[in-house]
């Protein structure tokens, strides 16, 4: 089939543009990367691209001699993998009922999902609420005040709304809960939309450093964002053995470049496993407003 001439134009300039897009998002992580296993004397000189100067890993040594680092991950994969697992379950329960046939109150609650998104109570009201549950300073102020966004959950409820009635009313005529045809039929019929609102879920509660901040307390349960921060923004080096008067500020801006890479590398490392379901789920549950 023979192309047209502004057919070959059109491509030729899209995927120019796509290309200057990705190498505006690609080159500050790449940067960050050729930075934490630069030398400290091409980093302090500025020398430093894409492309490690002086190669060495001194850096990484000191972050991962750091105590609060190992326990910092195992925390963050624990809120991570938890918080998804709850946020997943509760959206699930909610996206459900808005997503079948009407019954009463259905408007009435998906403008209560609309508004919630638009609208939020505050930080002092939710931090108040924290308190007198009794979630102050455990592992719950961390997976339960965010556990549901109003925008995945109609993301899921788009998506549920693709599965034909029939196959629910079939379900029922041989027996079937409400809860088991979720857990049977629809779910595993929605893989692509759960996989793509668990990646959302997944990429917030590893980021998420705020409620940390606010809820945590107790050194051993904060997350490796808060040691990220400690490190990058308040410049907290005392415990990884720097010497800030003789090695200078390099030393410390090599250690927060790795420390910015040990922190992101790992959810990175998950998209491509799931880019297939994440591609289609964003695209059919985005179909249906």
């Amino acid at each position: 089939m023979k192309v047209s001439k502004g057919r070959i134009i059109f491509q030729c300039i899209n995927y120019t543009i796509l290309f200057l897009l990705m190498a505006a998002a690609l080159y500050p992580v790449l940067y960050v990367l050729a930075a934490s296993f630069s030398s400290f004397e091409f980093l302090a000189q500025g020398k430093v691209g894409i492309i490690p100067m002086g190669f060495n890993i001194d850096a990484y040594k000191r972050i991962l001699s750091y105590p609060m680092i190992g326990r910092a991950y195992i925390n963050t994969i624990f809120y991570t993998v938890a918080g998804t697992a709850i946020s997943l379950l509760l959206s699930s329960l909610a996206a459900y009922p808005l997503s079948r046939r009407p019954f009463p109150g259905q408007k009435f609650m998906s403008s209560v999902i609309v508004v919630a998104m638009l609208f939020s109570a505050g930080m002092i009201p939710t931090f108040l609420i924290v308190t007198k549950l009794n979630m102050y300073n455990t592992v719950w102020s961390i997976l339960l005040p965010t556990s549901v966004s109003s925008f995945n959950v109609i993301l899921l409820k788009n998506f549920f709304q693709q599965i034909p009635y029939e196959l629910e009313e079939s379900a029922a005529l041989d027996g079937c809960s409400q809860i088991k045809i979720l857990f049977k039929i629809i779910l595993p019929l929605s893989l692509p939309g759960i996989v793509t609102v668990g990646l959302f879920y997944a990429v917030a509660q590893w980021n998420s450093y705020f409620p940390a901040m606010l809820y945590l307390r107790d050194r051993s349960l904060v997350p490796m964002q808060i040691i990220l921060r400690d490190i990058v923004i308040q410049n907290q080096t005392n415990d990884l053995s720097i010497d800030l008067v003789n090695g200078s500020d390099q030393i410390s801006e090599s250690v927060k470049y790795a420390t910015i890479m040990v922190a992101t590398i790992p959810i990175m490392m998950v998209y491509p496993f799931i880019q297939k379901y994440f591609v289609k789920g964003i695209m059919v549950g985005s179909v249906k407003g």
